[in-house]
């Protein structure tokens, strides 16, 4: 299994940097593990890019998945998909949470 290390910023201003650094694993066959303990600071598009690529790869039978969440992160994704599965439509940002 590969591991990639999230970046510790997954804001907005970050997303490109974090598309960059996913982006040579989305065809890589084998299976990866995205290591979140160093995710200090969270939005929905980096949550979003995330999802995003998860999906991607699984609809290719490339299994992901995110190790070590820092509780940053976990306080986002539990808040967003939250929000999703209650039909709230609203900006999420874990600095505040």
């Amino acid at each position: 299994m590969n591991q990639l290390s999230l970046q510790t910023d997954l804001g907005i201003e970050c997303v490109a940097q974090l598309q960059a650094a996913l982006q040579p694993h989305l065809d890589d066959d084998a299976p990866l593990a995205l290591a979140g303990d160093r995710v200090e600071r969270v939005h929905a598009a980096g949550l979003q890019l995330l999802h995003a690529f998860v999906r991607d790869r699984a609809a290719h039978g490339r299994h992901t998945t995110v190790t070590l969440a820092s509780p940053t992160l976990a306080a986002a994704a539990r808040q967003l998909a939250l929000a999703v599965s209650l039909g709230v439509d609203t900006p999420m940002d874990s600095e505040h949470v």
